[in-house]
């Protein structure tokens, strides 16, 4: 059976006390958003419905840049959670098979919840995920009656003995399409808060002869985000278990509470990762590469062998080929190095390319921007490029060519030639002492001055 998903990200967030919807607020270098896209997108869903609100142009532009897939529709107005599901009718009109409800601010469910979630639809026309909360707080209560789900009371209008069960909803809710959007078009707002809770499918199902069923799961999954405070426990839980993953997966973290990851950063086995070492999004890094202390990495590329830092920064469109070293204070911006490449220490190279087993002198810099456009320089493979050169693009160095320290390169170098681009060097005999005598003389004539 094919399966749709309905993720709810119309809410403003009002105490996140901010101008940027509450779904793009960041956990791992991702929006809130996108970890719940992640999950859901991993059931190959047949149909991806976000329901906006708040911010609608920001939240869909983000979602249409994880996966332009999915589609968007607007809530205008924000009447509750039964009202947002709503929305999402007309294009889930001819959905066969289930539906997926999830929140763009709940960024930990695992796809294995939700497969669970869609076992258990065998049995039940509605499937609700709980879970045992420590601290019930104000979550809504699921009332049972045994392995049967009865009604969901949300915690405004639950009696005292309500409230002291801690078989907690989630807000996660799977069912047949078509049973869904029937049920969720006779939700009323008759409640405390006025507003039209997905929660009463449940007693509307009952009501019909329908099964309702729960799968629970770790209280850690369902952790919602409404807060600053709540965005930073959230980042603590999700770099935590990143790095659980990572040293699981065979790849050696030095000192892992200095590691950050990003949602969606990838490491082969046998890797080392230094101290203090951030990963932005889209880096891959494959087996048995070494990120050293210190290092920013972005949208970029790691083959095998390779060594980047301590210190090095790599950025969008970063490609290291097989055995390159990128060492300390080296930053390297949409440019492939060929396999076995070394770049030592204090370069820039952008909009690049540089062959195989070059070497790339100390104080290098690739000048590829004039002020409007940018400029790509080529060097070739087996060249030496002198430290403090400057390759003022565009600009090609040939193979098994070379520069000579301190140059500025402004013309292509031809193959296996040497590039001299330099002011010739004049030493004036006893110059350098008749000068320092004379600085020595004025700095004295200041001293008298002030007395």
């Amino acid at each position: 059976m094919s399966v749709s998903l309905i993720v709810l990200a119309a809410g403003k967030g009002t105490r996140m006390n901010s101008d940027l919807p509450k779904v793009l607020h960041r956990i791992g270098a991702a929006p809130l958003l996108h970890h719940a896209l992640q999950a859901g997108l991993a059931l190959d869903p047949a149909q991806v419905v976000v329901v906006t609100g708040h911010g609608a142009s920001q939240v869909e532009k983000s979602a249409r840049a994880f996966d332009d897939g999915v589609e968007v529709v607007l809530q205008a107005e924000q009447l509750g959670t039964g009202h947002a599901v709503a929305q999402a009718a007309p294009l889930l009109a001819n959905a066969s098979g289930d539906a997926i409800v999830l929140y763009g601010d709940t960024p930990f469910v695992r796809v294995e919840t939700l497969q669970a979630m869609l076992d258990a639809r065998a049995h039940h026309a509605v499937v609700v995920l709980g879970f045992e909360a420590a601290d019930p707080g104000r979550y809504g209560r699921l009332i049972t009656t045994g392995d049967t789900l009865d009604r969901i009371v949300e915690f405004k209008d639950a009696t005292d003995e309500e409230r002291t069960i801690t078989l907690c909803n989630s807000g996660v809710i799977c069912a047949e399409a078509s049973v869904l959007f029937d049920l969720v078009a006779q939700v009323g707002n008759e409640n405390a808060s006025g507003e039209y809770y997905l929660t009463d499918i449940v007693a509307l199902a009952r009501a019909k002869g329908l099964s309702a069923g729960v799968v629970q799961c770790d209280e850690a999954e369902t952790l919602g985000i409404n807060t600053r405070a709540e965005l930073a426990h959230a980042e603590a839980a999700f770099q935590a278990r990143m790095r659980d993953q990572a040293v699981e997966n065979g790849v050696t973290l030095y000192d892992p509470a200095t590691t950050y990851f990003a949602l969606d950063t990838v490491i082969g086995r046998d890797t080392t990762i230094g101290p203090n070492v951030v990963f932005g999004p889209r880096v891959t890094i494959e087996s048995g590469a070494e990120i050293a202390a210190f290092c920013h990495l972005e949208g970029c590329h790691i083959s095998r062998g390779a060594t980047v830092g301590p210190f090095a920064r790599l950025r969008p469109g970063a490609e290291l080929a097989e055995d390159v070293h990128v060492g300390n204070f080296v930053e390297i911006k949409n440019t492939v190095l060929d396999e076995g490449v070394k770049v030592g220490h204090l370069t820039y190279l952008g909009d690049a390319h540089v062959g195989e087993r070059t070497n790339i002198g100390a104080g290098t810099i690739t000048c590829n921007y004039d002020g409007a456009n940018k400029h790509r320089t080529e060097i070739g493979p087996r060249s030496f490029i002198g430290s403090n050169t400057m390759l003022v693009a565009p600009v090609t160095v040939g193979r098994d060519a070379m520069t000579a320290s301190g140059s500025v390169i402004t013309a292509n170098v031809p193959a296996e030639a040497l590039a001299v681009a330099r002011a010739r060097q004049e030493n004036k005999p006893g110059l350098a002492a008749r000068l320092m005598d004379r600085f020595e003389k004025i700095k004295a004539d200041r001293q008298k001055e002030k007395l």
